[in-house]
């Protein structure tokens, strides 16, 4: 297993790029950049680019409403050029009150546009003259729209890697198992090894069927907030208020993605009181009633012991990467909890 972190979008970016950079140093794999209603994650992609030298740097994710799928092709194509290969295309669908909310577009058919942004993505990097027609994007526009005076081109640079790593943040059914088929890595939440098979299983088994055997293994690249020693169990509790607010928050009724992983995760009736403890205002709690079993199964949180235990059980469900939260004050004390992983890591 790779190891990985989100980097920290809510603070000082440039602090939070240095730290990479040390991170990197300790032995840090990768860095996923997200780009919720904050600063652009491409941006900041580009500076990591500048500033680092091995880690692969993923957009975690772009929203696929947000960039037509040819500017997507293009900017994982600059960065990858940038990086000297290092760039991951991270994409996903977002959630209607963000799409809707903060950009205005309509948030519709997020399987078949994502599919289909993936095919436009694999088309430019090949340099090949884009001529694509599908049900959501047709490139060039079709006789009878705009000016007609579209014509089919390919990209002027010739990429780095003519096939760069997409990954997809995905939870529904229909769009796991489309990612199973065509990405090269899943970004799921709020996994929880023992019981992801029974949540996603099904899904990702029909993909995997029609998958082309030229694309390899599929990547899995699970979160897990990190703190290592006796003691260390209390640190658990960190975890509550941001699965309230993803599990409560994060989508309205019927449409709370999030929400349903806990559902089929085995706790309806919880699910069904946080979310409606969070929307009425009663956040802390909403966040009390989270189940304490997921935040200890889905984190790597306790004696080493304890971690060890919880490593075997994400290699074994699969995960390729882990995409970390180091619970610890300093630069300093993030780098040796990465060194420690990789050790532990190297020896079960």
């Amino acid at each position: 297993m790779k190891i990985g972190t989100l980097l920290n979008y809510a603070g000082d970016y440039l602090q939070a790029i240095d730290e990479i950079v040390e991170l990197e140093q300790a032995g840090l794999d990768a860095v996923w950049v997200p780009e919720a209603y904050s600063f652009d994650a491409v941006t900041v992609m580009g500076f990591l680019a500048a500033k680092t030298k091995t880690v692969e740097i993923g957009s975690g994710i772009l929203p696929i409403y947000t960039r037509s799928p040819t500017l997507l092709a293009m900017t994982a194509a600059g960065l990858d050029a940038l990086s000297g290969g290092r760039a991951v295309l991270g994409l996903g669908a977002s959630g209607p009150q963000v799409i809707e909310g903060f950009h205005g577009m309509v948030y519709d058919a997020p399987i078949g546009r994502t599919r289909e942004a993936i095919d436009i993505c694999r088309s430019v990097w090949k340099r090949e003259k884009l001529e694509y027609s599908g049900r959501y994007y047709e490139v060039p526009l079709p006789e009878g729209q705009g000016t007609g005076l579209g014509k089919s081109l390919k990209l002027i640079n010739h990429p780095v890697r003519d096939s760069i790593p997409i990954i997809v943040a995905s939870l529904g059914d229909k769009n796991v198992e489309m990612t199973a088929e065509l990405a090269n890595g899943w970004l799921p939440i709020f996994f929880w090894p023992e019981r992801a098979h029974q949540v996603w299983g099904d899904a990702l088994e029909a993909g995997y069927a029609k998958r082309d055997a030229a694309l390899g293994q599929m990547d899995i690249i699970a979160g897990a907030s990190v703190a290592i020693g006796d003691g260390t169990e209390p640190k658990r509790e960190y975890g509550r208020p941001m699965a309230a607010l993803y599990m409560g928050g994060m989508g309205a009724k019927g449409k709370n993605f999030y929400n349903n992983v806990l559902r089929r995760y085995g706790f309806e009736a919880e699910a069904e009181e946080i979310q409606n403890l969070y929307l009425s205002g009663h956040k802390e709690e909403a966040a009390a009633l989270i189940p304490d079993e997921m935040l200890s199964a889905s984190s790597l949180i306790g004696p080493e012991s304890f971690v060890k235990e919880r490593l075997r059980a994400m290699r074994d469900a699969g995960v390729t990467y882990l995409n970390i939260s180091p619970m610890a004050s300093t630069t300093a004390e993030k780098a040796k909890i990465v060194d420690h992983l990789k050790t532990m890591i190297a020896d079960l």
